[in-house]
């Protein structure tokens, strides 16, 4: 009766030993500026994202602004193909000079943005020479609206020379066109995955800081006192910082809804950053114990990062795409079992890490 007395008072005052350990942790990042500037952007773009989506869409895409026109001019030997495309385009106001030399006059002074050269070739290709501002904002919005027009070009030019039989071997076939509304694209593949993945990847470093600055300081060591073992310690330090993104992942989704976002899986999404989270500080964790100082530690952590981002983009899915389709609710069985793959991957990695730890020397720290 006493040894079991003895130990659930061991057991209780284990378990409140790991939650001064992880609450200790947590109010370590108040002092940590670049932590609090990051959450900061984070919570300022999910609190206004129905503003900024519309300005951050305009760089990428100024033809989805009402009263954006881009003039050019269209000059060369056959340019009837791209006044029609861009004759077609709400963006694009191209005007014809049957005169090469007057239309790069047009563009020196400054009553044309641009200069496309439509040429054919003896191969019966078209060629387009675009010439344009060689810096600024207007150039990157410039850029943008052309490369579409073009593309839009190229569509035409595949399907005319299908049509003509001109080809030796038939063409693989055009894809149709989808439309959709550019903001709905921005929003779900871009804005969201950046809001749910920045905090996984913030939530590793500040892992590996955490224990490099604890091995450094030698207060490591102090935090190894009875009935606490390192691999208990670890687990504490761990569990709060993997825990630090799903809570901000539910504060940016209900951000998000609050401005006009609709999410279709937040529970799905939610279980998601977890597992990612736990995958990732389990490595940062790792990474931080292995390494000799802060710098090889977060170079290795920055490396193994860009790594799994390589990695990422020869999966069936890219997590980015499978937040969107969570999002909207529209998950495919792929999307399913990458959930599941992920979550997998999260539990084997803090399993790696806690059987690596316990064959750690605690002496070598």
């Amino acid at each position: 009766m006493s040894r079991e007395r003895d130990g659930g008072r061991e057991s209780g005052s284990s378990r409140g030993a790991r939650w001064a350990i992880a609450r200790r942790e947590l109010r370590s990042l108040r002092s940590e500026k670049t932590i609090i500037l990051a959450l900061t952007i984070q919570l300022f773009i999910a609190a206004f994202s129905s503003f900024l989506v519309v300005g951050l869409v305009s760089l990428y895409d100024p033809g989805s602004v009402d009263g954006y026109r881009t003039e050019v001019a269209v000059t060369g030997d056959d340019p009837d193909t791209l006044l029609a495309v861009a004759e077609e385009r709400d963006g694009v106001a191209a005007e014809y000079y049957d005169d090469r030399g007057a239309a790069y006059q047009a563009f020196e002074s400054g009553r044309v943005t641009a200069v496309l050269d439509a040429n054919r070739n003896d191969d019966g290709r078209l060629s387009v020479r675009v010439t344009a501002p060689e810096e600024g904002i207007q150039t990157t919005l410039l850029v943008v609206q052309l490369r579409d027009t073009l593309e839009r070009v190229e569509r035409v030019e595949r399907e005319r020379n299908a049509d003509a039989g001109r080809l030796e071997r038939a063409p693989l076939p055009v894809p149709e066109e989808v439309g959709s509304s550019p903001y709905v694209g921005f929003t779900y593949t871009v804005l969201l995955p950046l809001l749910l993945f920045l905090p996984v990847f913030i939530s590793g470093s500040i892992a590996v800081d955490s224990l490099i600055e604890e091995r450094q300081r030698g207060t490591l060591e102090l935090l190894r006192v009875a009935p606490l073992s390192l691999a208990d310690v670890i687990d504490a330090k761990l569990l709060a910082t993997a825990g630090l993104a799903p809570i901000q992942a539910i504060a940016w989704l209900l951000l998000l809804s609050a401005n006009g976002t609709s999410i279709a899986g937040p529970a799905a999404l939610i279980v998601l950053v977890a597992a990612l989270s736990l995958f990732v500080v389990a490595g940062g964790v790792a990474v931080a114990l292995w390494a000799p100082d802060r710098r090889q530690a977060q170079l290795l952590y920055s490396v193994a990062t860009v790594g799994a981002l390589v990695v990422a983009t020869v999966l069936p899915e890219h997590p980015a795409n499978t937040v969107a389709k969570f999002a909207i609710g529209t998950p495919t069985g792929t999307t399913w079992a990458l959930l599941g793959i992920y979550c997998l991957l999260g539990v084997a990695a803090f399993l790696a890490l806690r059987a690596g730890v316990g064959r750690l020397d605690p002496d070598s720290l």
